[in-house]
């Protein structure tokens, strides 16, 4: 099973930008995409099924996955108001495990968006807690938290910055502690990987970015992880695409 997650930042600009070229070339069976923007159909025919969570305010937030009709996938009932209010998180029961994909709250534009990401926050480890004594939990997406110092290319300069507070790695802490892995890192212990860098200073060229997008997996799924990487050579967004195999 292939999975990709993507924050395309923008599902109309991504698809004047090779986008479906682009699955057609990797096919995934997964598409995972954050930051849509918009709740338009995308052109696919029967290539994949639809699962969107849309936000009220036009233009903004939004989550779409996309499975190959193949695959057998239902919403999961019962997500809290919170992570879906903003068009932000589709919880998906693969059968075997639990699939999220979630676009996470920006601490910044001042301290009542920084209380209501952790908040975000705080509810959706007790959700997939919760989700996890029943089968394994795979969730993924923007989660908008660079966790360690090697995670993101200025660590100092960044410490008082939302994306890098200690708060919000702390709580990155404590989904490690609930006994989920990051993925990437599993794979990469050593390695400096970035999935984000900033359009208006031209970051990407200089390769000073942020690694803030993620696969975590429950510590079940470890054994039938195969690969993770970051497509850093794919652009189209401000974020890289990740790339995820694993044994069905």
């Amino acid at each position: 099973m292939k999975i990709m997650d993507w924050n395309i930042n923008g599902l109309r600009a991504i698809l004047k930008k090779d986008f479906l070229p682009l699955l057609t070339q990797l096919s995934p069976d997964i598409v995972c995409l954050q930051e849509t923007k918009t709740n338009q159909m995308l052109p696919l025919g029967s290539q994949y099924l639809e699962h969107w969570c849309c936000g009220q305010r036009a233009g903004y937030s939004g989550t779409l996955t996309l499975i190959h009709p193949d695959i057998s996938a239902s919403e999961v009932p019962g997500v809290p108001e919170l992570l879906t209010r903003e068009g932000r998180t589709v919880a998906l029961d693969l059968g075997d495990f639990y699939l999220l994909n979630t676009y996470f709250p920006n601490g910044g534009q001042g301290p009542e968006r920084l209380a209501y990401k952790m908040q975000f926050y705080s509810v959706y480890l007790d959700f997939i807690q919760l989700l996890g004594a029943a089968k394994p939990v795979l969730f993924t997406g923007d989660v908008n938290t660079a966790h360690q110092e090697i995670d993101l290319a200025r660590p100092r300069e960044n410490s008082t910055h939302t994306g890098f507070l200690p708060q919000e790695r702390a709580w990155l802490d404590q989904v490690q502690a609930a006994g989920f892995t990051d993925v990437w890192r599993h794979f990469h212990p050593d390695q400096v990987g970035y999935s984000w860098w900033d359009y208006k200073t031209r970051a990407r060229e200089r390769n000073v970015g942020w690694r803030i997008d993620y696969f975590w997996a429950s510590a079940q799924l470890l054994p039938r992880l195969r690969s993770c990487d970051i497509l850093s050579d794919v652009t189209g967004s401000d974020h890289a695409p990740l790339w995820l195999e694993l044994t069905t």
